[in-house]
């Protein structure tokens, strides 16, 4: 079939829309049609550093849409089904296994190959294969194959343009602090970085009572947002003396925090933030960060790098979603729509700030 799909031609090139063929789902496979994605920092991060040799190719992995068709080997879900898709996982390896599906054994394959497991793409244009199966989907296109292990199903009745962000940012954000941090009431919490991650990461946060919870950004419209969703403290890090205003604020220093920024700058004044034998979380993609090592044993600090929060999604969005429908996780507070022809300015307003998370709809 035909299908409309945001291409990439070359490493770091922009987003293109064009007409490209997608292959039929295969006996495992589910085709999604695709009614809204969310744009994540992900997509831009590794479209600027993405192989010559996997071009084109089509990226997004926060896509939400209904079943159009099922393969023959697909059971647990039929077509007009609503759904959220997520990264993929093979379901069998060890980790797989333990419930923690981010660290599969096959994650690269699945997910960041250019293609399916077995090396071969759905997606062509012009009969020249195109790239794609990007975390198990590629739905920056008007239609997406994907397995039934990446799909999870979501209520009719929740808006797509919320149920696409749980997939990836959403989930990880919120699933470190539920996951790995677990953090008790009345601890609390720092959360470095006010975009789509921090930001669930600070209501996760505040559904499970810790407080002080303390978020720290540069931009001013993020931190009132931030003071609105719960934090006791939104503190900019241009202005303030972080380790000291954190230590303040904290009775000596945070319990745990979490960092989506992997900024050299800011890991330094979150191990001086830190209490004692306290946590940090590291969920940004980012370069070499070096640590002073005796400032970590001193301290007895933990440190946990945590992808996708850690989170079996087949368990976890079903959680997020009764948050959310409870008034708990008000996500739909993020979110930011765009047409997905306009996806150009979707990635425009993620850079400059202006749309904590950009979401593109197909209509």
């Amino acid at each position: 079939m035909q299908i409309r799909a945001a291409v990439t031609d070359t490493p770091g090139g922009p987003f293109l829309i064009q007409v490209v063929d997608l292959e039929a789902p295969r006996p495992g496979e589910v085709l999604v049609r695709i009614a809204a994605a969310g744009l994540c920092h992900t997509d831009l991060s590794m479209q600027a550093i993405w192989p010559r040799r996997l071009t084109p190719m089509v990226f997004g992995h926060e896509g939400a849409g209904v079943v159009e068709a099922v393969g023959a080997e697909v059971t647990g879900l039929a077509p007009g089904d609503h759904v959220c898709l997520t990264f993929d996982s093979c379901g069998s390896c060890e980790q797989c296994a333990a419930g923690h599906p981010a660290y599969c054994h096959s994650q690269q394959a699945l997910n960041t190959s250019g293609g399916r497991g077995d090396g071969t793409t759905p997606l062509s244009r012009d009969g020249v294969p195109v790239h794609g199966v990007f975390f198990g989907q590629s739905s920056f296109a008007t239609f997406a194959l994907a397995r039934e292990r990446n799909v999870v199903r979501v209520p009719a009745d929740l808006p797509a343009v919320v149920a696409a962000p749980l997939g990836c940012g959403v989930q990880t954000g919120a699933g470190t602090v539920f996951n790995r941090l677990r953090p008790e009431p009345g601890s609390s919490l720092v959360v470095i970085g006010a975009g789509g991650v921090g930001l669930s990461a600070l209501m996760a946060g505040v559904v499970l009572g810790c407080d002080p919870v303390i978020v720290i950004e540069p931009v001013a419209s993020r931190r009132a947002l931030a003071t609105e969703l719960g934090a006791r403290a939104a503190l900019d890090p241009a202005a303030d003396d972080l380790a000291t205003a954190v230590r303040d604020l904290t009775g000596g220093g945070a319990h745990r925090i979490l960092d989506t920024t992997s900024r050299p700058d800011m890991l330094r004044q979150a191990v001086a933030a830190l209490r004692p034998r306290g946590d940090l979380a590291l969920v940004g993609i980012g370069t070499k960060v070096e640590f002073d090592v005796m400032s970590l044993l001193g301290k007895g600090i933990r440190v946990h790098g945590v992808i996708e929060g850690d989170v079996d999604p087949a368990r976890f969005i079903p959680e997020l979603v009764d948050l959310h429908r409870r008034g708990l996780f008000p996500v739909d507070r993020l979110i930011a729509t765009f047409p997905f022809e306009n996806i150009a300015d979707a990635v425009a307003g993620m850079r400059d700030g202006t749309a904590i998370k950009p979401v593109l709809t197909f209509g």
